[in-house]
Parts: structure tokens; C-alpha cells; sequence
């Protein structure tokens, strides 16, 4: 089974978002299970020397765009059993930025997905499934059905589309973009391509692709409502047969606390008492209070989606409790003034690093007791998962992945691995940060084994991959993957002579039937008994 994901960016070569991560690390878990797995993105300048050295020229040829015929190279290099190819294309890909939304930026990844398939011929390379990723890649199902498809080779191409946030979609002219596709012109209407008198990248991939997965199964329910759906949703309404989520996984060996190198002491769900030390490390770094206080947690961008217009309605609230925050990122002026304020306004208990930096984040998941995560919407969210990985507990809105991910904690049943709130409303997160507050003061031992559930609550690929391969098999035709045969012991066949003796010997040894004994009476169960709480 040959698959090749086509996406925008990938981890470790270029990354703005989650989405590097999951193409990064996703096709790696493919191949241990059995997968040729390729991936190609485009070889943007940003791609450091490091890379670009191991890369090895493949294939160049010219490829028409309308009238122009335009220079196109595919450089290849290989690690982890996955072979990454780069589309070169220095007019196209050699800006400062790899996203400027212009009408510039529809026309560079038109010339992407072009590029994409094109390429299959001249390397000679036919995958059976081609797993496209959010609208920069929505228009290689649509180009494949109108002018590949009777190609030799390109006959039994199916295709996938993976939406990581519908609400960025992709939206151009139509003119513009035709002008060098060459689409026939009945695609544009709304029942194709066509969306509110433009041209949207997203709609494509969703109207051709053979299958459209998400990144959990929430938000596959969630994104068929008008809430959620951004226009949408009657359009994944009407394909939601074809339509399912897989929860995204994250790297478990990168995201270790036993041996991550940017924090200072490592540690581990059987023994997470280091984590009491990286919390006075980080105290200590970001000048913090030294005090055995709780720690609350936020690594994330800085906009309106990720809940932060709550936190700051309550964040007096929230520092009147006897606690310390952390805020690491950077995203719209507002909130970053409104936390560079609270910073002043709580000198030793709260402080914002305005900045991205991996060093800080992960001190920050290894040090703090509570992470916050609040979002107005959330397709997946990787950094709950991150942060129980560290033994952070999460405290989470229940929508999208974070509800799939995180299970708020019972009293009754002593189970759960974090905290959670339904109603997008400040009041209701700071209820509940105020009772997972209390629960850290009041109830350490309690809160010892909520923090060994949460490290080792499983979120490897492993798990994502497996549905993601049967999704494959399914999509190809193809039988689910058979369970290994189990040896199972013939039992000897006695000889009729053998059979005989045997016999006789065992009843020469049968003892004499007893008398059955008085049964005793089963003792009564003390009505107060409380069942034991495990970790």
C-alpha cells in the first residue's frame, strides 16, 4: 500500500502549526506498521541548510500554466523509512513567508497541487492514496478527476482529505486562479467549486475527495452545524457517509519528560517528584516567588480562538486565589498587551514570555501543576496531550479534540484525567479552576494519582495510525488485516490397548465417595466498606 501526503509544511523542515507536527510524525507511524509512506511539500528557502544538503535532485521538468510554462524540480531525501519530496520552484516558494494571504498565495499552491500530480509521471511513481491536507492541497482531487484520470497510472489513484481547521479555507478568484488550471467552467457553480462568488480550495478537496477525515471525532460532529460549520456545513452534511474523525496523536519520544533536554530534571509517571523541582527551576528563571504554590500553564497563540477573552474577563479572579501563571506565545496586540499588563499588576505570580520558544514551553508543560486551555473551538489540540504527557493536568472547554482527549475527574469514582466546562462562558472555567485549585491544596494524594493517570494516558500515533491504515483498506478495497494465527495443541490419541489400562488403573485408585460437608455461612460484608481508591 502506497500513500503519499501532500501538505504545506512539515516537521522538522518548516512548521507555523500543528499541522507540521501531524504530517511529521503520522507518516513515520505508517511505515513501522507496514506502509510505503512519502510525503511532499513545497522546498521553501525557510528550510535549513541542513536539510537541503541531504537532499538528492530526483526529476525536473516544465509544467504548463495556461499560457506560461513554468520550471518545476522534485528533490528528495529520506529518514525514519519516509521518503519527503520538495517541490523547487524559487519564483514560487522563495518568499519571506510561507503564508502572506494575497491572491499571490492561491496561485503558488494551484501551482502546488499541479506540481503534485504531474510529478508522478516523470518519477514514475503512482501511490495509491495521495492524503491531502487542509486548502492549500484542496484542488489535487478535483484536478486528478478532470485531467489525470484517464492517464495510465493514475486510474486507481484514490484520494483523501483531511481538514485541520475549516475556518481557514482558501478563498481566491475564480478567473485568477482558472487562468492557469485550465478547469472546465462548470466547476464553477455551487454545487462544485463555487463558493459565495469565489473560488474556495477547501470546498474542492471536500466535493472530489474519495473520503474527508478530521482530526477527532467531535469536531466531525461538530463541523456539520452552523455553529461550527463555516458555511459549510450543509455540504458535510450531505457527504458525512464519507465523513469521520481520528483523534491526531503527538510525538511520545520527542515529548518525554524522562529524557527531554530542555528541562532540567527528568521524571517519569512512576516517580513524577522531579516535577516539584522544575517547577523552582522555572520559578527561579522567570523570576517568579519561590513558593510551593500552584502553577497554572498556557503555551498557545495568542488569539480569540483559543479562549484567552475568558481568561482575561476573570484573571483578576483568578489572581486573587493563592496560585502563580505562566502565558508563553505570541498572536493578536490585544491580548498581548492585556497580559504584558497583568504581568506589572502580579510582579513575582504572573508572567508572559511574548515569544515563541520551545525551551520555555517545555519547561512550562514540566512545571506546571494546571494547564489551561479554554478554546472558543479546538479541531484536535495537542498541547492537552503534551501537557498530560508532563503530568500538567489539563483544564479544558469540552469541544472538539480537547473533549475526546480529556476526561474530567469524578470524586465518586476517582477516575478522570483533568478538568472541563461545557458553556463557553468565564465564570463557568474559573468554577472549575477554582474547585481543581482546592483538590491541589485540600487533597495531594489525590491529585499524586491524577497526575500518574494523566502521563499515562496513551496519545502515541500508534493508536491514530491503525485507524488511519484500516481507513486505507477500506478506501482500496482491501481485507482488514487478519489476526495471527494461534498454534493451538493437538490432544493424544490413546491407543486401544493404552486406553484400556489406563482405565483400569484409574478406577484400582478411585477413592470411596464422602459425605458432602455442611456448607458455612459467608460472612456478612461491613455496610460502611468503601472501595479502595487506585491510582
Amino acid at each position: 500500500m502506497k500513500i503519499l501526503f501532500a501538505a504545506s509544511e512539515c516537521f522538522p523542515f518548516i512548521k507555523t502549526g500543528g499541522l507540521a507536527d501531524v504530517v511529521g510524525s503520522l507518516p513515520k507511524e505508517l511505515a513501522r506498521q507496514g506502509a510505503e509512506v512519502a510525503v511532499m511539500l513545497p522546498k521553501y528557502t525557510q528550510i535549513g541548510d541542513y536539510y537541503i544538503l541531504k537532499m538528492q535532485h530526483v526529476c525536473h521538468f516544465n509544467l504548463q500554466l495556461g499560457s506560461y510554462s513554468v520550471f518545476c524540480g522534485i528533490d528528495m531525501l529520506e529518514q525514519d523509512n519516509v521518503k519527503f519530496y520538495f517541490v523547487d520552484n524559487l519564483a514560487m516558494f522563495g518568499g519571506e513567508k510561507i503564508y502572506t494571504g494575497d491572491e499571490e498565495e492561491g496561485f503558488r499552491f494551484a501551482f502546488f497541487c499541479r506540481a503534485v500530480l504531474e510529478s508522478f509521471k516523470h518519477m514514475d511513481y503512482y501511490p495509491d492514496v495521495i492524503h491531502c491536507n487542509d486548502w492549500q492541497t484542496g484542488l489535487i482531487p478535483v484536478l486528478l478527476n478532470d485531467q489525470y484520470r484517464q492517464l495510465d497510472g493514475y486510474r486507481d489513484v484514490h484520494t483523501v482529505f483531511t481538514i485541520h481547521n475549516l475556518k481557514f479555507q482558501g478563498i481566491f478568484d475564480w478567473n485568477r486562479i482558472n487562468s492557469v488550471l485550465g478547469l472546465n467552467e462548470g466547476y464553477f457553480s455551487p454545487n462544485n467549486l463555487e463558493f459565495y462568488g469565489l473560488l474556495s480550495f477547501m470546498k474542492a478537496g471536500l466535493v472530489f475527495a474519495n473520503r474527508i477525515t478530521t482530526v477527532s471525532p467531535t469536531y466531525a460532529e461538530e463541523i456539520r452545524t452552523g455553529y461550527f460549520g463555516e458555511r459549510l456545513d450543509g455540504l458535510l452534511r450531505a457527504r458525512q457517509n464519507v465523513l469521520s474523525g481520528i483523534l491526531n496523536g503527538i510525538d511520545t519520544i520527542s515529548f518525554d519528560p524522562s529524557t527531554d533536554m530542555h528541562i532540567p530534571v527528568h521524571y517519569n509517571a512512576a516517580d513524577p517528584s522531579g516535577k516539584k523541582l522544575d517547577k523552582a527551576a522555572l520559578q527561579e528563571e522567570l523570576g517568579l516567588q519561590k513558593r510551593d504554590v500552584p502553577l497554572i500553564g498556557l503555551v498557545t497563540r495568542l488569539t480569540a480562538q483559543k479562549g484567552l477573552d475568558l481568561i482575561t474577563c476573570v484573571l483578576n479572579d483568578i489572581m486573587r486565589m493563592d496560585v502563580q501563571m505562566v502565558v508563553v506565545g505570541t498572536g493578536d496586540q490585544y491580548f498581548e498587551n492585556a497580559f504584558h499588563d497583568a504581568q506589572y499588576r502580579f510582579p513575582g505570580r504572573f508572567v508572559c514570555c511574548l515569544r515563541h520558544d520551545e525551551q520555555i514551553a517545555r519547561r512550562v508543560y514540566a512545571a506546571s501543576d494546571i494547564y489551561l486551555m479554554p478554546s472558543q473551538f479546538e479541531p484536535c489540540g495537542l498541547s492537552q496531550m503534551i501537557a498530560m504527557r508532563y503530568g500538567s493536568i489539563p483544564l479544558v472547554r469540552e469541544t472538539g479534540g480537547l473533549r475526546d482527549s480529556v476526561l474530567p475527574y469524578n470524586w465518586y469514582n476517582d477516575d478522570g484525567n483533568g478538568f472541563s466546562f461545557h458553556d463557553y462562558n468565564a465564570h463557568d472555567m474559573l468554577h472549575v479552576l477554582e474547585h481543581a485549585v482546592g483538590y491541589w491544596y485540600d487533597d495531594r494524594e489525590m491529585w499524586k494519582r491524577l497526575v500518574k493517570r494523566a502521563m499515562k494516558t496513551d496519545f502515541s500515533w500508534a493508536v491514530s495510525a491503525r485507524k488511519y491504515m484500516e481507513l486505507y483498506r477500506n478506501l482500496l478495497g482491501l481485507p482488514d488485516e487478519e489476526p495471527k494465527p494461534v498454534r493451538k495443541r493437538t490432544p493424544r490419541v490413546a491407543k486401544p490397548a493404552e486406553a484400556a489400562a489406563a482405565g483400569k488403573k484409574a478406577a484400582a485408585k478411585k477413592p470411596a465417595a464422602k459425605k458432602p460437608a455442611a456448607a458455612k455461612p459467608a460472612a456478612a460484608k461491613p455496610a460502611d466498606a468503601k472501595p479502595k481508591k487506585s491510582e
